[in-house]
């Protein structure tokens, strides 16, 4: 005999995930390091490498995916004059969804003189997942930023396929006082034929948008001139001391390539290690 879908919906309810991470940085003597980590749930935060004038931060989801109901607080700061870059252990996984959104909310400050690069892994949708997330960005006027989320539509050399789900992605980013760039990006029900129109991806199964900041003309053209290596299709604007990168690939393996090369560039640093493996 089945369960009842009310029985359902109240032991799906029961294993949700709420997962937070708040982590604060602070510079001392030209070394970054913590000055402040909370975690709850699922999400945990390691430091590998020595001290460092930019910390390296990996956040962990030891429930090893995403799925219907979970949610995630993330919430980093970074004190005047520190450096952090922040990467995952490896690509987020949003599994499917019978009901309920999975929901991601991501809060990231910076104080004067501080600089992050948030480079997490992709995040691979499974078919009917369904996901919304939020990214709130604070920047003191000469802070500098790289933001980097990368989607991922199914895995190709798994013979996986999203036919159906939802992706609702917004992102607000404000320097002092004023809002600067804020976007939004909705795919729901039938995201294969979505994906497949012209004027939206073309039949690409793998996005990706890359911010920086500052960011001029010169950064751009030094992404547009990689262009021969690229490849998928990459595009690179920049305007009021900022630089956007949308990427489009045919799959995960070639927007990462097109990735590496792009953030190499922006950055003029090496990448983290778990990039590179």
């Amino acid at each position: 005999m089945s369960a009842s879908p009310a029985v359902l919906n109240d032991v799906f309810a029961a294993n949700r995930a709420f997962g937070r991470i708040a982590l604060a940085v602070k510079a001392s003597r030209g070394v970054t390091g913590r000055a402040r980590l909370r975690e709850e749930g699922p999400l945990r935060v390691r430091c590998p490498g020595p001290p460092s004038a930019e910390l390296e931060a990996v956040i962990v989801n030891t429930a090893g995916g995403v799925a219907g109901g979970d949610r995630f607080l993330l919430d980093v700061s970074v004190a005047p004059g520190a450096r952090l870059i922040v990467t995952t252990s490896a690509a987020e996984k949003i599994y499917r969804s019978l009901e309920a959104d999975s929901t991601i909310e991501l809060h990231l400050r910076i104080g004067v003189g501080g600089s992050l690069a948030w480079l997490p892994q992709e995040t691979i949708l499974f078919d009917r997942a369904r996901l919304a997330r939020t990214i709130h960005v604070d920047v003191a006027e000469d802070a500098r930023l790289i933001l980097l989320e990368a989607v991922v539509f199914g895995r190709l050399g798994m013979g996986e396929t999203v036919q159906h789900g939802c992706l609702h992605d917004r992102w607000r980013i404000h320097r002092g006082r004023q809002i600067i760039h804020a976007e939004a990006m909705r795919l729901d029900d039938n995201i294969a034929r979505k994906l497949a129109h012209p004027a939206v991806a073309n039949g690409a199964r793998a996005i990706a948008t890359v911010v920086v900041l500052p960011g001029d003309e010169a950064s751009a053209a030094a992404v547009r001139a990689l262009k021969s290596s690229f490849c998928g299709e990459v595009a690179a604007s920049a305007w009021k001391g900022m630089m956007v990168v949308r990427l489009c690939a045919a799959d995960g393996a070639a927007l990462r390539c097109d990735l590496i090369a792009t953030l190499s560039t922006v950055r003029g640093l090496s990448l983290p290690r778990l990039w590179l493996n």
